[in-house]
């Protein structure tokens, strides 16, 4: 498998693809005026404190409160003989919480970091467990923990990484690490130089905490070129290729100080066409904003997203086969799985997942299908959890969600509709605007009326409703002008009183 990590930078907007065989698998966007503020540290102030909700309100200087809940409270110091799994950069899972009132007061100062992203109309959820990480590790302060991300299977590796970090912290540390995935297969000197800089960074972070103001940042993660090379750049990674000679350069000296080696893969893009219309990017971001999804063999998706969950429908289409029913389902099923699981990674789906595949009989058919998902996850970087076949044929499943998904990101809801995905036809329209007639006359004396709507619902009403318009006519003693506006949704009408 080839893949390399496409950077396209403009003045006010940076995006980041990963490109697998290519094809476009994730997509990271990061604008000018709005960047994530995922793992940044605050120096927050406790706003309101709910013990019903075991959760406190604190002010961190974004435009709303961020959401601190008990069990994210850090606890005394764990022993360093603690080994942990999960996720490369996931702090350790809370031990059941003590009870908010005894946590934290209101008006009380608290050094807190953002775990997740404000989402729709939710604040940002915060922790004050915090992490730093570096290339190979994760700095876990106030916690003597030694962790090893799950994804390094090889018994021997794990304790080899292990043991290296317990000798390499500082005598005394109060503070742990958690070792990455990149660091599988890395010498004693490269986890020595992340050891080092990440004592470095907390220094910082501890000076500037002494003199910050309430709301004020005290640590930023790095920008998004730099988080992706961070992050995502692999050994097995081709090229990371980039449309910015300033950005390339930045990234080349980024680079050869944490991962001495990988730097000769950065590459300055120079092409004439724009990088991400060479690879199909573009249209592939297009296609991520829509609905239904495409199977090669005839099948589709019907992907829809909602505050509650996320809901993906397989469908066989024009999908028919070469042997029976039960075949060309399981087919189908095969494909949308591996589709499924590309979907989720391209348009940063999270929270609960719930796939309604096509009906299968065979509970061999089932496994398989449940196994190539599983198996297409395996690259998410984002920790997937899949259950079993529910009695009504449904698989749930979740997906950890830090930041809005692609849609949430590059889209708003519909003006028209209001983000309902629907209208209302100009008949109902027409016979609304008729009862507000009739209720207007009530309330108000008026020798006519005007009534302003769209033309779509006008037309309808001078064509298909005159008759009814007479009667209306005759019904309240006075006359009634309709005028059609551009300017109106379909929804939208006025009835003026003259």
């Amino acid at each position: 498998m080839t893949e390399e990590i496409l950077v396209n930078v403009t003045p006010r907007e940076t995006r980041v693809a990963v490109v697998e065989n290519g094809m476009l698998q994730e997509l990271h966007i990061e604008r000018g005026w709005r960047r994530g503020v995922v793992g940044n540290i605050y120096k927050g102030k406790v706003q309101r404190v709910m013990p019903g909700m075991q959760a406190a309100f604190v002010e961190i200087g974004l435009e709303r409160a961020a959401f601190l809940h008990a069990a994210d409270i850090v606890k005394p110091v764990q022993s360093a003989e603690r080994d942990e799994g999960g996720d490369d950069a996931a702090p350790l899972p809370p031990a059941p919480a003590r009870p908010i009132a005894e946590l934290l007061r209101e008006g009380q100062e608290i050094i807190v970091q953002v775990v997740k992203d404000p989402i729709g109309s939710k604040g940002a959820r915060l922790t004050t467990q915090l992490s730093i990480p570096s290339r190979y590790l994760v700095l876990l302060p106030r916690t003597r923990v030694v962790g090893v991300s799950a994804r390094i299977e090889d018994e021997a590796e794990r304790m080899r990484l292990k043991s290296i970090v317990t000798a390499l912290a500082p005598t005394g540390s109060a503070h742990g690490y958690i070792v990455r995935t990149n660091a599988e297969g890395q010498p004693e000197e490269q986890l020595a130089e992340d050891i080092a800089y990440l004592g470095r960074v907390w220094g910082l972070i501890e000076e500037r905490t002494r003199s910050a103001r309430v709301g004020e940042c005290v640590y930023e993660d790095l920008s998004l070129p730099l988080r992706a090379v961070r992050d995502l750049m692999r050994r097995d990674v081709e090229k990371v290729r980039v449309d910015s000679r300033e950005t390339s350069e930045r990234l080349r000296v980024f680079a050869a100080q944490y991962m001495p080696g990988l730097d000769e893969k950065i590459e300055h893009y120079t092409g004439a066409r724009p990088i991400f219309d060479l690879y199909g990017v573009e249209d592939e971001i297009q296609r991520a904003l829509e609905k239904e999804v495409p199977l090669k063999s005839g099948g589709y998706l019907v992907i829809d997203q909602t505050e509650a969950m996320t809901t993906i429908d397989v469908n066989t289409g024009s999908f028919l086969g070469q042997r029976n029913l039960e075949e060309t389902v399981y087919r189908t099923n095969l494909e949308a799985a591996q589709a499924v699981a590309r979907q989720l990674r391209l348009r940063n789906l999270g929270g609960i997942i719930i796939i309604d595949f096509i009906d299968m009989l065979d509970a061999e058919h089932k496994r398989q299908v449940l196994r190539q998902l599983e198996k297409s996850l395996a690259r998410d970087h984002a920790k997937t959890t899949v259950y079993d076949f529910s009695p009504l044929g449904l698989v749930e499943m979740t997906r950890k969600r830090t930041t809005e998904s692609l849609a949430r990101q590059l889209s708003e809801p519909c003006h028209e509709c209001g983000g309902r995905g629907t209208l209302k036809t100009p008949e109902t329209v027409t016979y609304e605007i008729f009862r507000d007639i009739v209720r207007q006359v009530r309330q108000f004396d008026a020798q006519r009326l005007l009534v302003i709507a769209s033309p779509k619902v006008v037309t309808r009403i001078t064509d298909e409703e005159s008759a009814a318009v007479a009667e209306l006519e005759e019904f309240i003693g006075k006359s009634i002008r309709f005028q059609a506006d551009e300017q109106y949704a379909q929804e939208q009408f006025d009835v003026v009183l003259l």
